[in-house]
């Protein structure tokens, strides 16, 4: 769906791709535990129109009845000159714009964009590991190098003040840590949960007994 296997679709057409898609997707949305279907691009989904084409594709013949939160991994939809086209682009379409912190490393990376084009927002947490962005591909355990990175306390604050100021724009907020090979996601995300003084009610046992030890 979003080009990260190239042309290998183990489906015989685009729409038998989706529609199985589809149909796992709805199961979540019938019991209310769908927030927004997540399509990430890679490096190499520039900021062309044939790419801008394709995204109309997907809201308009595919997923429109859903809530898509689009990811760009590629910086030249960020450029000085297309920044504005983009986030406008994505709001006329009813989009959720994914503000990302991940390293900067070139074309295959984005800045921290802090733009809303929904009453929803989701923010994406990768660490922020240079070398390992820019060499993971070499390397057989690549997900285990790009996502290594512990975040400290002035990062966190930092941030903790950029979701501030995107919450004042927007009706929810999705945080989600991604630098997870280290563990170091679930005590980074606590970390911040309590800069923004975030208490949650009514979590199942199980659920807290993820966390029971660790902070």
């Amino acid at each position: 769906m979003t080009g990260h296997l190239r042309d290998d679709n183990p489906y015989e057409t685009r729409d038998e791709m989706f529609e199985a898609f589809r149909q796992c997707a709805n199961a979540f949305r019938s019991a209310g535990k769908l927030a927004m279907i997540l399509v990430q691009f890679p490096p190499w989904f520039d900021c062309s129109a044939k790419n801008v084409q394709y995204i109309r594709y997907v809201k308009q013949q595919q997923l429109g009845d859903f809530p898509v939160a689009i990811e760009f991994r590629n910086r030249t939809w960020y450029s000085n000159d297309r920044k504005h086209e983009t986030i406008n682009f994505l709001a006329e379409l009813g989009f959720i714009h994914t503000v990302c912190d991940e390293p900067q490393a070139g074309v295959g990376s984005v800045p921290f964009v802090a733009e809303v084009t929904n009453d929803k927002a989701l923010v994406r947490i990768h660490g922020r590991n240079v070398y390992g962005w820019r060499n993971s591909g070499s390397t057989e355990n690549w997900r285990e190098v790009r996502f290594l990175y512990d975040y400290n306390e002035e990062e966190l604050t930092d941030l903790a003040n950029k979701i501030k100021n995107l919450e004042k724009r927007c009706k929810d907020i999705y945080i989600l840590f991604n630098n997870n090979s280290g563990h170091h996601a679930a005590n980074n995300a606590k970390t911040l949960q309590q800069m923004l003084e975030i208490d949650f009610d009514g979590l199942s046992p199980k659920q807290l007994d993820l966390f029971g030890g660790e902070f």
